[in-house]
């Protein structure tokens, strides 16, 4: 049974495709581990892995890959998964970064489709400093809190996207560092042979940084006819995604990956290109309004840090936008029946 306050993690689940979570099963099999076991402990079986798109609740994502940590006693499995998605893992949208003509459409194209392949973090890209010491960093985010996962996931990533920068520039990209948001592990110098570069912890962001001048050199892999194909298919794959999801699933998936300082009903409707009467009104005929799914969203990424640990409830307060603390605690006793300071992750028993 769940302790007594409200349940939590409001739509907290998650969609990725097939071919992730069998590179994690490999790699536990690879280990010597019980993979079929591994997988029925959360309720999985191997047909699974088979399947194009696996959704599932965020909590049964985050204890498969603690379970998968403990099973084979690798801290550094977030590694050792990236190492193994390779562009080809990517799909369609891997075969069209592979044709792309310079690094910035490639990483523009993960910017648009990566949710195609996951819903879990968000791709970006931001230049940084003038002249020669300018740098573009390709940043990972979450597109809601991974809590327990967070390490592995951000490492996996990154370390793909490295690959995918490797494999489109043959080995030329010259990445600076690679950077996360969290303390140096015991493990950094392997991070360090896999990068094969600098890499900063303590960051406030996770991804890496190249010089900005390497952007928009043409890349000898470049092919115009396939880049085409596949930017289609991308297209097409994402305007069913996008039919098939409620215009306020619309609008939350785009608060989530701007949480950094959540964007106005007035620049939402700019981003849809819309006029803020006409987004009221499509959020209306859902049964629904601006402020409640930015209050939905709210509630779901304070339920995600406070189960992640990381962060004080003042630190994430800021975070929600709130200036005052008062005014974040008052909203979440109102979501769960507790302050944050005494919300506690419900607990089921078998």
């Amino acid at each position: 049974m769940a302790t007594s306050h409200t349940p939590s993690d409001p739509g907290q689940t998650l969609s990725l495709q097939a071919p992730y979570l069998r590179q994690i099963a490999d790699q536990l099999r690879t280990m010597g581990a019980d993979v079929p076991a591994w997988l029925a402990r959360h309720g999985l079986n191997e047909a699974r892995l088979n399947d194009g798109t696996i959704d599932m609740p965020m909590a049964q994502f985050q204890a498969l890959v603690s379970d998968g940590i403990e099973v084979t006693g690798e801290p550094a499995m977030g590694l050792l998964v990236g190492e193994r998605l390779l562009v080809n893992t990517h799909g369609m949208l891997g075969f069209a970064a592979a044709a792309s003509h310079t690094i910035r459409v490639a990483v523009q194209l993960f910017e648009t489709y990566v949710h195609l392949r996951t819903s879990m973090i968000s791709v970006s890209l931001h230049e940084v400093g003038e002249g020669p010491a300018a740098e573009a960093h390709i940043r990972i985010t979450e597109c809601q809190p991974l809590g327990e996962a967070r390490r592995p996931v951000l490492e996996a990533v990154v370390l793909t996207v490295r690959n995918v920068l490797d494999f489109i520039t043959r080995g030329g990209g010259a990445v600076r560092y690679a950077a996360f948001p969290f303390a140096r592990p015991d493990y950094a110098p392997l991070a360090e042979d896999l990068f094969r570069c600098e890499v900063r912890y303590r960051q406030g962001w996770a991804g890496f940084a190249l010089p900005a001048g390497q952007l928009d050199a043409p890349l000898a892999m470049a092919d115009a006819a396939a880049f085409q194909q596949a930017l289609q298919v991308c297209q097409h794959e994402l305007d069913k995604l996008q039919r098939s999801e409620t215009f306020s699933d619309r609008v939350r998936r785009v608060l989530l990956e701007k949480r950094q300082g959540f964007p106005s009903l007035q620049v939402v409707a700019r981003l849809f290109n819309m006029t803020p009467r006409t987004l009221h009104r499509r959020l209306q005929d859902e049964g629904t309004t601006f402020q409640q799914v930015l209050e939905g969203v709210r509630h779901q990424l304070a339920v995600g840090h406070l189960k992640a640990g990381q962060l004080s409830v003042q630190e994430i307060a800021w975070l929600l936008g709130y200036t005052e603390v008062a005014n974040f605690r008052r909203a979440f006793k109102r979501w769960e029946g507790v302050a944050p300071s005494a919300w506690r992750p419900p607990q089921a028993t078998g």
